[in-house]
């Protein structure tokens, strides 16, 4: 057997395995005596070279390897038999000092058009989108022609496919995040050098273990897809980056982490990592260079980070040499559309009437700019036109454009901008504030009258250096109603004309607060590294904001992404800072500190920051939830209730998401599920209306919990999942993990229970790192009413009895009496009644007092069908007739529906069967119309094992099952699970002589002998 073709390199390769798979095909067809062609295309920096080397290593030992590039100096590429100096082979280590003969494009065609003889020959030529016009077509027509029999294999690189049109083209994409996170960690030292190698890609004879993916000595490290070694990426003038960076020509590549910084164990700080990422956008040459200029103390998050971060240089300027044999109208455009983005969030692209307006007063024609803005022609794909937004196809395209243009265009192209944008007045808003700014270094002169915030910042890029003036012009300007990405934008760039270091880490803080709302944690975690670390006596302007303001930012990012309890202690500690200078922020940190311990379950800690709230009065409304808050928490029902009902219909500003939230919070409390819907609504239309952005998922999560209370299953279920979109897109983790819990305990309604438990298993996998007491209690609960739906009331009070009781396992305080009728239900069923008969009438003692203060309406019919499942005999008939009576006044098909259910269950045990079917079938209805299947299918058995016929069961009972009775055939499933009769009996409400009747009747329907064989028919 011939092995197969694999495309093998001594170096690293990242996020590249289909690409080389591709490759090992084209290699593979070689092999066998055919040929052919494949262009690899790719913007500058993403590894085409890469692949070019790693296919030329694969292929060394089979055949000759002709690598030509663009460089003019030819020499043999040794190893593999007879090789054609056709230019460096950048694989193979340095050149020798005496130059080569020149080889000519010219004799690569004359060589192609040579017939096949001897091994395969494998042909690389690297940038041939540089040469002539006239080389590139002859290659192409050459290597198009070539197929079986050719025995010749061409492999391309070029900046896009359309340098050589009609040739196969392999486009690499940017690497996605995992590859580029797993290539950050090789590059400073964060993963051993024996992870995992990637499909087909091993090392070769005599390559050092381990060896990173980077040139070899001598070699252009730029190119490198997924390089370690790519020392001098983008370095400016100073010592050689590979003293900190990389191993030096000639060394042992194996070696490279060794040098690397953060390779000595101290690792990467997880937001520097993001911001690199980011930064990078999967090109792993600018990934190289950025990481490369890095001190490991930077690397490390002990040192701010830099801004911009250097090490780019050298892929901006290969982006760069594309634009200079552009046309200078061209040239002015694209310099027009990157200036356009600077005062825009990030990924907005440029308006498309702005450019349009820009380029008519810089006098381009304007056939062109229709052309250019409408076709995208004229400016050779560079830039797309999506809407009334201009975008570059690449945005290191914007980036080159501006870091390549002479400083004098580059600083006329802002003014251009801001002077138009001034003209327009759009989003204009005051730049002189009613008292002076805190932040606002005294020497500032008071700012001048009405310019938009975009022009500001137009005119902050052409600023030459620092600018006290037009920073507090910003920072006044960015106060204003403004989406939340456009003022992170402006204070970042405030920021950077700041003088003193103190003011310049408060702008930052506040832009990073910005981007919080704007749902854009990363980017705001990101501009808070930039900030550096905060000292407690740090002075000067801004030094209030400078201690108070991050450890809020960071506080409020703990809130929905991280432990609960760290969370509670930042915010806390934010607002002792923030109280004496900053009172509005002061009591946010506080409400978010409560928040926290909420979601923890800590209500002493909740008490804590509530009553420390209490120390600064605020406004009315705010007062008297937290008033009643601390009221019912601390025993005080009646007067807590009293506060909170002045809470359902917010004063002040009828829109204002917050005091909405907190408006439903309180209707939930208070039992009053219709409220919360109403609040929920109004709170979500405010949101969607008026932002801001991360305040989305908690707006759905807290309408969908309180539908969940009403019994609207189904709309809780389309909230919570589009919670959930929400919640993921702003990195929103915590929110996630709730969000999960309210979906679990819909689907323990709806079903299917596989939904219902991978929802509940992933609340609980976010909850348990995080400290989230409150979504691990409702993920438990819905697992354990799922397991009431399916017929296994055993595991359902193992489940519910620790959320239930006064243990360790106790749940949150404020959910865990939701749990008690189905404890007691599952309980019940499941015979237990008796050996836990005084926690069972404890439970229900507890209940009843929480019933008693709660305005919930379902809570009565709950409570009355907890004493019935209790009560002996002679008194259960009378407990179900108030239950069944409660639920009619307070409306919910599924709670009455499970009333239904149980006391049929009930009346069928005692032989009153007759009686039985009439509860049975309005049970049966009411899970239907509730979307209810699992629940549907328990009451269709209970009706049929009643005497009742309702219709095939939803398993179509097909084969040797069909001559089952649905009795007999829901007994055999049981013990298909693995229950024993007593089991079976306690599951289906029989006696244990019956279930053994039965199971009897079975094995001799069937012709079987042992449960083993039963499980294996049912199975089959």
């Amino acid at each position: 057997m011939t092995p197969s073709t694999t495309v093998r390199s001594p170096l690293r390769l990242y996020g590249r395995d289909d690409e080389l798979a591709c490759l090992g095909s084209l290699l593979e067809l070689l092999r066998q005596g055919g040929g052919g062609a494949l262009v690899v295309a790719a913007p500058p920096g993403l590894g085409r070279t890469a692949l070019l080397r790693a296919a030329a290593d694969a292929h060394r030992d089979r055949g000759p390897v002709l690598y030509a590039t663009a460089a003019s100096t030819g020499r043999a590429v040794p190893g593999g038999g007879p090789v054609v100096p056709l230019g460096p082979s950048p694989a193979f280590g340095p050149p020798p000092a005496a130059p080569y003969p020149v080889t000519t494009p010219e004799a690569l065609v004359r060589r192609l058009r040579e017939p096949g003889a001897g091994r395969p020959l494998l042909v690389c030529a690297d940038d041939a989108h540089t040469w002539d016009p006239a080389s590139r077509s002859a290659l192409a027509l050459t290597a198009g022609r070539l197929g079986p029999g050719s025995r010749t294999a061409v492999l391309l690189s070029a900046a896009d496919g359309t340098a050589f049109p009609g040739l196969p083209t392999l486009h690499l994409a940017p690497l996605d995040e995992a590859a580029a996170s797993a290539l950050l960690d090789r590059l400073t030292g964060g993963t051993p050098l024996g992870g995992s190698r990637g499909a087909d890609l091993g090392p070769v004879p005599g390559a050092a273990p381990g060896a990173a993916f980077g040139p070899v000595p001598g070699a252009d490290p730029g190119e490198a897809c997924g390089t370690v070694r790519s020392a001098g990426l983008g370095a400016a003038p100073g010592p050689a980056p590979e003293a900190a960076f990389g191993t030096p020509s000639g060394a042992d590549p194996g070696a490279a982490s060794a040098a690397a910084p953060g390779a000595d164990g101290i690792g990467i700080d997880p937001v520097v990592r993001a911001e690199l990422l980011r930064e990078a956008a999967g090109n792993p040459r600018l990934l190289a260079g950025l990481t490369g200029r890095l001190t490991p103390g930077q690397l490390a998050g002990r040192t701010a980070l830099p801004f911009p971060l250097p090490g780019g240089e050298a892929v901006l300027a290969a982006h760069a040499e594309r634009l200079a044999g552009l046309p200078d109208r061209t040239r002015a455009l694209l310099l027009l559309a990157a200036a356009a983005q600077e005062h825009e969030p990030d990924g907005a692209g440029a308006d498309a009437l702005l450019l349009l307006r820009a380029g008519a007063r810089a006098g381009l024609p304007r056939d062109f700019l229709d052309r250019a803005l409408l076709g995208a022609t004229a400016t050779e794909g560079l830039l797309q036109r999506a809407g009334s937004r201009v975008h570059f196809a690449h945005p290191l395209v914007a980036r080159a454009v501006l870091h390549h243009a002479p400083w004098p265009y580059r600083r006329a192209a802002h003014a251009l901008l801001a002077t138009l944008l001034a003209e327009t007045g759009d989003r204009a808003s005051p730049c002189t504030p009613s008292t002076p700014s805190p932040d606002a270094p005294a020497a500032v002169p008071r700012p001048g009258p009405a310019v938009p915030l975009a022009a500001l910042v137009q005119r902050a890029c052409a600023a030459p250096g620092p600018d006290a003036a037009l920073a507090a012009r910003i920072e006044a300007a960015a106060g204003g109603p403004l989406p939340h990405a456009e003022r992170s934008a402006a204070l970042a760039r405030a920021a950077l004309l700041s003088v003193g270091p103190t003011l310049r880490a408060a702008r930052l803080a506040a832009a990073a607060e910005q981007a919080g709302l704007a749902g854009d944690p990363s980017r705001a975690r990101a501009l808070l590294a930039r900030a550096g670390p905060r000292t407690a006596g740090a002075t000067g302007p801004g030094g209030e904001s400078a201690q108070g303001l991050a450890p809020y930012v960071h506080g409020m990012l703990a809130l929905r992404s991280g432990p609960a309890a760290d969370a509670r202690e930042a915010l806390l500690a934010a607002a002792a800072l923030l109280g004496p200078h900053d009172p509005r922020r002061a009591l946010d940190a506080l409400l978010g500190a409560a928040e926290a311990a909420w979601a923890a379950g800590d209500a002493l800690g909740y008490l804590e920051a509530m009553n420390r709230l209490g120390r600064t009065p605020p406004e009315a409304g705010l007062e008297q939830y937290r008033a009643g808050m601390c009221a019912v928490l601390e025993g005080r029902t009646a007067e807590g209730h009293a506060l909170l009902r002045h809470c359902l219909d917010p004063a002040g500003d009828p829109g204002a998401p917050a005091a909405l939230l907190r408006a439903g919070a309180a209707a939930l409390v208070l039992g009053d599920v219709a409220a919360a819907c109403r609040a929920g609504a109004r709170a979500l239309a405010a949101v969607r209306t008026r932002g801001p952005d991360a305040l989305l998922p908690q707006a759905l999560e807290h309408l969908a919990y309180a539908e969940l209370r009403a019994g609207r299953h189904s709309g809780a279920r389309a909230h919570a999942l589009e919670g959930l979109h929400a919640a993921r897109r702003t990195g929103q983790p915590n929110s996630s993990a709730h969000l999960h819990a309210v979906l679990a305990l819909a689907a323990s309604v709806e079903g299917p229970a596989e939904a219902c438990a991978a929802h509940a298993d992933a609340a609980l996998a976010g909850a348990g790192p995080h400290g989230l007491a409150q979504a691990a209690t409702l993920a438990t609960w819905a697992r354990g009413r799922a397991d009431l739906a399916s017929g296994r009331p055993g595991e359902a009070a193992a489940r519910l009895a620790p959320l239930v009781g006064t243990g360790p396992g106790r749940g949150h305080f404020a959910a865990r009496m939701l749990a008690v009728p189905c404890w007691v239900e599952a309980a019940v069923l499941g015979g237990r009644q008796h050996e836990e008969s005084r926690e069972l009438h404890a439970a229900v003692d507890e209940f009843a007092s929480w019933a008693a203060r709660t305005a919930d309406p379902g809570a009565p019919a709950q409570l009355a069908r907890c004493r019935a499942l209790l009560a002996p005999a002679d008194e259960a008939d009378a407990r179900y007739a108030e239950a069944l009576a409660h639920h009619g006044r307070a409306g919910g098909d599924f709670e009455r529906a499970r009333t239904h259910l149980l006391y049929g269950q009930w009346l069928r045990r005692r032989r009153r069967t007759r009686e039985a079917r009439g509860p049975l079938r309005d049970a049966l209805v009411a899970f239907q119309r509730s979307s209810a299947r699992a629940w549907a299918d328990r009451a269709a058995g209970e009706l049929r094992a009643a005497g009742e016929p309702v219709g095939a069961p939803r398993k179509a009972a097909d084969g040797p099952t069909a001559a089952l009775t649905p009795q007999q055939l829901r007994i055999a499933r049981c013990v298909a699970e693995g229950a024993t009769n007593r089991e079976v009996a306690l599951r289906l409400s029989l006696s244990p002589r019956t279930v053994d009747h039965h199971l009897r009747n079975v094995f001799a329907a069937l012709g079987i002998r042992s449960r083993t064989e039963l499980a294996r028919l049912l199975a089959g």
